[in-house]
């Protein structure tokens, strides 16, 4: 279909808004909200909240969850980061509209002390580097200049922005608000970066994480070495069997990282632990993995004993008919402006694994276009700020005023 009037004064309002576009950039770029930078993350929250509360929303603000102690890098002691959410208030005008929930996070992988601090433009203007440019910097900035944009037109939508600040360590802290959040809205829109081809995300792998205890008997190497029972070895004895787990063919894919085991070398080590990531895709083959890391648990106090703790936490997105469909109302869109959205599948994670799962549709790589994504030679491609600003705002008027068709 052809773009409305409407549309096109949406499309023509984001247009305006070009330099304004790259200027937010540079500014949320630059400040450092990786590594829970608490300060940047605050000021990021409140620059954004502010904005959208111009458009007539209202904004709560969430305590975090705790996370599970045992997780890899988990420090004591750390309050968990808040989440905010702002609702447009219903008017008479928008009171029967679908609503739409936005989520983006952030904070991003980036150490708030390294050298990667602002964004650098290429010579030829293209294209620039920065600390969560694309990952995702870029999404946030084109989502609310493309609700300002709709506002700035008198186009009448639903909406709610969700902002959490720990997506990138697995949204432990904020994961029971999105949950509620996603029950409550019709359509889902996540603010991932494009695909490396500029695709649409439709479908998504699963994700978890575990962790592998074993425990054995101290004893000093040179006086007692039959005395002692070496965790160490036990756990090497369980990785052996982990390495025989993954099955990529069929999607079960599981990898070891961090080690720990035994303070000193003369010493019998009494206490081992191996950290690592699954990945899967569906809830069978998630419980498949499961099941396998279970059995490799020992019971009571015998030694050399294995404990295995683990959290799936991210299920699987798997394509149904409703994203489906959203996907390609943003298809539609991406074409009428003459645009292209080719769909793909990605064995990455999000938190619209999450939207999906509570039974919201959700398509969530609607923000820009780029690559590098958590290196220092993370990139934008400059031009998609305007571009995808403009697809999010059609895309959410056409969500919210039921017009569009579905490709």
């Amino acid at each position: 279909m052809k773009l409305t009037e409407t549309e096109q004064k949406i499309v023509a309002e984001v247009a305006s808004r070009a330099d304004a576009l790259l200027e937010d950039l540079k500014l949320h770029v630059g400040l450092p909200t990786g590594g829970g930078n608490q300060s940047a993350l605050d000021e990021t929250r409140e620059r954004f909240t502010t904005r959208l509360e111009k458009l007539g929303a209202r904004t709560d603000v969430y305590p975090g969850d705790d996370k599970p102690e045992w997780l890899h890098g988990v420090a004591p002691g750390v309050a968990p980061p808040p989440t905010a959410v702002c609702r447009r208030v219903r008017t008479a005008l928008d009171a029967e509209m679908p609503r739409v929930l936005i989520a983006g996070h952030l904070d991003t992988v980036h150490d708030p002390e390294g050298d990667f601090r602002e964004l650098s433009i290429a010579s030829d203007g293209k294209t620039a580097i920065g600390p969560g440019c694309v990952d995702m910097k870029g999404g946030l900035v084109i989502a609310v200049a493309a609700l300002e944009a709709l506002e700035a037109v008198g186009a009448d939508s639903a909406w709610t922005f969700y902002l959490n600040s720990d997506e990138e360590t697995g949204t432990y802290h904020s994961s029971a608000r999105l949950r509620a959040e996603a029950q409550k809205h019709e359509y889902g829109i996540a603010l991932e970066p494009a695909l490396p081809g500029g695709e649409l995300a439709i479908e998504r792998m699963g994700a978890g994480q575990f962790m592998i205890e074993t425990t054995g008997r101290s004893a000093h190497v040179g006086r007692a070495f039959t005395d002692g029972i070496s965790a160490v070895t036990k756990l090497a004895e369980c990785l052996v069997k982990i390495a025989e787990m993954p099955d990529p063919e069929r999607g079960l894919i599981l990898n070891v990282g961090p080690l720990q085991g035994g303070p000193v070398v003369n010493a019998v080590p009494d206490l081992a632990r191996a950290w690592g990531n699954v990945r899967f895709p569906s809830q069978k083959e998630g419980d498949e993995i499961g099941a396998m890391l279970d059995e490799l648990a020992t019971e009571g106090d015998a030694l050399p004993g294995v404990r295995v703790l683990r959290s799936f936490n991210r299920p699987a997105k798997p394509l149904i008919p409703e994203t489906e469909a959203l996907g390609l109302k943003a298809r539609s869109v991406a074409e009428d402006l003459g645009q292209s959205l080719p769909f793909k599948s990605t064995g990455g994670v999000c938190d619209g694994n999450i939207m999906q799962a509570a039974g919201l549709p959700t398509i969530d790589t609607l923000g820009v276009r780029g690559g590098g994504l958590h290196t220092p030679d993370e990139w934008i491609e400059l031009d998609s700020l305007v571009e995808r600003c403009q697809l999010l705002a059609v895309l959410v008027h056409r969500l919210c005023n039921g017009s569009g068709g579905e490709g």
